[in-house]
C-alpha cells in the first residue's frame, strides 16, 4: 500500500534520494552509493516493480497527487504486501529538488538488484547486443527499446558504459530496460573472448565500405558451418568501435548507405538509427537447434 506523507520543505531528509535529478556528476555517484535509482512516470514505476525491483519511496508534486490511485493498484499487483511511503509535496518543491519542472507523474526511488553474470545471460540467448563504451545515457536507452522490441534476447556491456538504470535512460526506454536481460562485463580487453566461446559470432557494426553488408553476413549464419548466435557489437557515436573490438571480431559489417548520399558526405547513421535497422535484420536469423 501507499502511505500519503504531505512534506513542505525540499531540505527534508525523507526526500534525499530525489536531490538535484539533472546533475549526472551527483547523480551516478549517489545512485551507486545508495544502491537506487529513478523511474519517473505510472508505467514505468509499474514496469520495473513486476520486474522484481523493490520500491523504496515516491515523490509526487502536488498537481499530479491525483496519480496516486493508479499508482496505489499498479503497486499492489507488482508486490502484493509492500508497505510504501508515498511523498506528496508543492509542485515549486518538486522542481526546486529535482532540478526541473516534474510534470510527468511520479517518481519512484528503486532498489537496484544484482547483476546476473554474463555467463548466465548468454546461456538463453540467441541473439545479442553488446555496447562498447556508449557514454550518452539516452542512446542507451533507446538502444534497449531497439534490442526489446525487435526480439534481441539480451545485451551486453563493457565495463565502461552508461548505465541502463539512469533516470534518462530509464525514461528514453519506456521501461524497455527491465524488458531485457543484460550484464556487464568485468574485463574489456579480454570481455569478447567470453561471448566466443559460448559460441557467438561477432559482428563489429562500422561505416567503413570495406565491411560486409550485413545483411549479407547474417545470410551466411544460415550455413551449417556457422553457430547462428550473432553478437551486434556497437560503439560509440564518432569515434565508433575500437580498434581492438574491430580486430577481435569475426566479421566487420555495415548498414550500405545510399551512393548520392554517401557522394555527399553521408556516410553512416547514428548508432540509434543503425541499432534499429541491425536488431531487425538479427531478428531474421533463423536459430539453430
Amino acid at each position: 500500500m501507499l502511505n500519503t506523507i504531505p512534506v513542505g520543505d525540499a531540505d527534508d531528509p525523507r526526500l534525499a534520494d530525489y536531490t538535484r535529478l539533472t546533475d549526472v556528476s551527483l547523480r551516478v555517484s549517489l545512485e551507486a552509493a545508495h544502491g537506487l535509482f529513478i523511474a519517473e512516470g505510472t508505467k514505468v514505476i509499474s514496469r520495473a516493480a513486476r520486474a522484481g525491483y523493490p520500491v523504496r519511496s515516491m515523490l509526487l508534486a502536488q498537481s499530479r497527487a491525483g496519480d496516486l490511485p493508479g499508482l496505489a493498484e499498479a503497486l499492489h499487483q507488482a508486490s502484493p504486501g509492500q508497505d510504501v511511503p508515498a511523498y506528496v509535496v508543492p509542485d515549486e518543491v518538486a522542481e526546486r529538488l529535482t532540478g526541473y519542472r516534474v510534470h510527468r507523474g511520479a517518481l519512484a526511488s528503486m532498489r537496484r538488484v544484482e547483476l546476473p553474470a554474463v555467463a548466465s545471460v548468454l546461456a538463453g540467448a540467441s541473439r545479442i547486443v553488446v555496447l562498447e563504451d556508449l557514454v550518452d545515457h539516452g542512446n542507451v536507452g533507446a538502444i534497449f527499446r531497439c534490442a526489446a522490441a525487435l526480439g534481441i534476447d539480451a545485451v551486453i556491456l563493457s565495463p565502461r558504459c552508461a548505465d541502463p538504470l539512469y533516470r534518462r535512460s530509464v525514461k528514453v526506454s519506456m521501461g524497455a530496460v527491465f524488458a531485457i536481460p543484460y550484464s556487464r562485463m568485468n574485463d574489456w580487453r579480454d570481455g569478447l573472448a567470453e561471448l566466443r566461446a559460448a559460441g557467438f559470432t561477432l559482428l563489429a557494426l562500422t561505416p567503413d565500405e570495406r565491411a560486409a553488408p550485413i545483411a549479407t553476413a547474417l545470410g551466411s549464419l544460415s550455413s551449417p558451418n556457422e553457430p547462428a548466435r550473432p553478437a551486434l557489437l556497437l560503439g560509440t557515436e564518432g569515434d565508433g568501435l575500437s580498434s581492438r573490438w574491430l580486430h577481435e571480431a569475426d566479421k566487420a559489417v555495415r548498414i550500405p548507405m545510399n551512393p548520392a548520399a554517401r557522394a555527399a558526405g553521408v556516410d553512416s547513421l547514428n548508432v540509434v538509427a543503425a541499432a534499429a535497422i541491425a536488431c531487425q535484420l538479427l531478428a531474421q536469423v533463423p536459430e539453430k537447434l
